[in-house]
């Protein structure tokens, strides 16, 4: 079976859209690197790159700051459910104002090798 027909068959379940329009993230975060950014979706989860360190929240808050701005919702609307002392994390954001998630698909589909 090839990946294309793996990822038919079973569709990626990092990203659930909510019947009340909120989005709910799954994500790999790799904290210490040289800068933040979204590195594409990666099987199951969302890799974001987060130059502040593991340390007293520090990357929590960093992710959460991240995603506030590129869904365009203050902060208070993104939600750390669970996660909070782990790489991978579940976040969800209420009522975002633009949907970057859709990229992402793109980025991954465009790298050599995938």
């Amino acid at each position: 079976m090839s990946s294309s027909s793996v990822e038919e068959t079973y569709p990626r379940q990092w990203r659930r859209v909510g019947a009340d329009g909120s989005i709910t993230l799954t994500i790999h975060v790799q904290p210490g690197a040289k800068r933040s950014d979204v590195a594409g979706v990666y099987g199951d989860a969302v890799k974001i790159r987060l130059a502040a360190p593991a340390v007293d929240g520090k990357a929590n808050a960093a992710l959460i700051a991240l995603l506030a701005d590129a869904f365009d919702v203050p902060e208070r609307a993104v939600t750390l459910v669970r996660g909070a002392t782990s790489r991978r994390k579940t976040v969800r954001i209420a009522m975002p104002g633009l949907r970057p998630d859709r990229a992402w698909d793109d980025q991954t589909k465009a790298r050599p090798g995938r």
